[in-house]
């Protein structure tokens, strides 16, 4: 599926790369796109192992980003992704990750954001109802977000809506470009 949002993507930003899979799994299936992983700094030492194991050409060393403390502006990519990391930050990190995104990403840049979402203020499961009741007893500030807010933040960055894919697990796969 990714094939079809970055076929002529040089460069990813990676928004909380979490373990690395995703940073190796996707490097190794896109050999011409740098694939640069971020994570928070105190989570950079669970980040940068796999990375560096993996010595792959593409998939340089991560880097630290905290939506809250700054984005690296000077640098633009051509797509942005991060799973699995909306419904773990507070909602004010989520207004936060929009702005940052917006600034990163290259005109005609693509953000992709992976993970489980409610609409109309819905879940569209079962589980994702107990899922968010667990993330919530863990940090009160997290919790599975509504698809028509963080649209709405992504639409107020200059970020137009593009496409909405069920992906396994209960999760979707959210697309925008920057117009």
């Amino acid at each position: 599926m990714f094939q079809r949002y970055l076929p002529s993507a040089s460069s990813l930003l990676e928004v909380a790369g979490g373990t690395g899979q995703h940073a190796v799994y996707f490097a190794e299936a896109f050999p011409h796109l740098i694939w640069q992983s971020s994570d928070i700094p105190a989570a950079l030492p669970s980040l940068e192992p796999r990375i560096t194991q993996s010595d792959l050409l593409n998939l340089p060393e991560p880097i630290a980003l905290d939506v809250d403390a700054g984005w690296p502006a000077q640098e633009k990519f051509d797509a942005i992704f991060s799973a699995n990391s909306l419904h773990i930050m507070a909602a004010e990190s989520v207004a936060n990750f929009f702005p940052g995104a917006a600034a990163c990403l290259s005109s005609g840049g693509t953000l992709l954001v992976y993970g489980p979402f409610k609409y109309n203020g819905e879940f569209t499961t079962e589980s994702n109802a107990h899922f968010d009741l667990w993330l919530k007893d863990r940090n009160p500030v997290s919790g599975i977000r509504d698809f028509e807010w963080v649209n709405e933040l992504a639409s107020a960055e200059g970020l137009t809506f593009v496409e909405d894919n069920p992906m396994p697990a209960n999760n979707q796969l959210l697309v925008w470009k920057k117009s």
